[in-house]
């Protein structure tokens, strides 16, 4: 059993913290762990369960104007993936679940997710726009190896030739090839592959149960090789931990094919703060008060800023120099590389699931 105190391996919260939702709290009491380390018993349960959810709705309008996307659609809720710095991790709390253990270790699966996006992109009002997978939780986590739910959505896409965006950090998206082939040939795909560190110790405790740094540039490489767009997200950068890392990220990323590089500066909104600052004094406890302070020297003071626009870059002395490395590394590594806009031009002759004759 896990020992009181013990950094937690494969996980990346050490514990759950209070839902600020709930009328209830418990604690770990000191006693109760002594007598499971007695007993031989585990404390809590901390195996990954799946829970069928039917919502009424699967597209989602996104409204923050710092996001950059319109609308994205999650086919799960939680991640398995285990990111500690994740922002994704508060939402947990709207389904009455904690932000911390139980956002990686209880995943809602969405299961009528493909026959919702049908029932919206057959509506006479839709226009197409590209909708990205997803803007929450990694729809490419280890539940769709099981569930298969992003596939059969990319399906989707492709018989409406529906513009889609994807952001992922897992190389199981290499499994559907394929589709995404046949969507890069209409010009319908964008991939977003995230790459936080090329150093795999601090991608194993930042993201204990992600895809490894060697299979993710992998995958770029595949990916654009098969004429896929794909950006690479060196996000989040976190100060004291992979700042460090900008410039050869930006090379790596580049000489494996990406066409462009986003990034964000960690912040630690609602109960992440609690939860990243329990992690890092478990997992790095020599330089937790450093890489704190840093952070919170970004976002003026508070581990977290919620203006929009400043929210994500940060401001102050570290991150304008987090800003001024990320414009170096586009000019030095990716001059001349563009994007092409998503096609929505196609969607119109297929909105009833087959090409219009007139």
């Amino acid at each position: 059993m896990q020992i009181p105190g013990e950094y937690l391996k494969g996980r990346g919260a050490q514990q759950n913290v209070t839902n600020r939702f709930s009328a209830h709290s418990h604690e770990m009491r000191d006693d109760f762990l002594n007598h499971c380390n007695q007993e031989g018993d585990e404390p809590q349960n901390l195996k990954t369960l799946f829970i069928d959810t039917f919502p009424k709705t699967i597209v989602n309008k996104v409204e923050s104007p710092d996001v950059g996307m319109g609308y994205s659609l999650n086919p799960y809720q939680g991640c398995e993936h285990g990111c500690v710095y994740c922002y994704a991790r508060n939402s947990h709390e709207y389904w009455g679940y904690s932000a911390g253990l139980d956002f990686e270790s209880r995943i809602l699966v969405k299961r009528n997710a493909v026959r919702l996006l049908e029932k919206h992109l057959t509506k006479k009002s839709w226009k197409a726009t590209p909708i990205v997978l997803s803007g929450n939780t990694d729809c490419y986590q280890p539940a769709e190896k099981q569930f298969k739910i992003t596939r059969s959505l990319l399906e989707t896409f492709l018989k409406y030739r529906h513009p889609v965006g994807i952001i992922t950090k897992n190389a199981l998206i290499q499994r559907d090839f394929d589709i995404l082939k046949e969507l890069a040939a209409y010009n319908l795909i964008h991939v977003n592959m995230s790459i936080t560190s090329l150093e795999e110790k601090t991608r194993r405790l930042l993201e204990p149960r992600t895809a490894s740094v060697k299979k993710r540039l992998e995958t770029v490489k595949k990916l654009t090789d098969m004429g896929v767009p794909v950006r690479v997200m060196t996000a989040p950068i976190i100060p004291g931990i992979n700042s460090h890392e900008v410039l050869p990220l930006i090379k790596a990323a580049a000489d494996h094919g990406a066409s462009s590089v986003g990034y964000t500066v960690v912040r630690l909104n609602g109960a992440i703060g609690g939860i990243f600052e329990k992690w890092i004094r478990s997992a790095m406890p020599d330089r937790a008060d450093k890489v704190l302070n840093q952070i919170a020297a970004c976002h003026g003071g508070n581990l977290n800023d919620s203006q929009y626009g400043r929210r994500m870059k940060g401001s102050g002395e570290f991150a304008n120099q987090i800003q001024t490395q990320m414009e170096l590394g586009r000019k030095k590594y990716l001059k001349g590389r563009e994007k092409e806009p998503l096609n929505c031009d196609l969607f119109e002759q297929y909105r009833p699931g087959q090409l219009s004759l007139f």
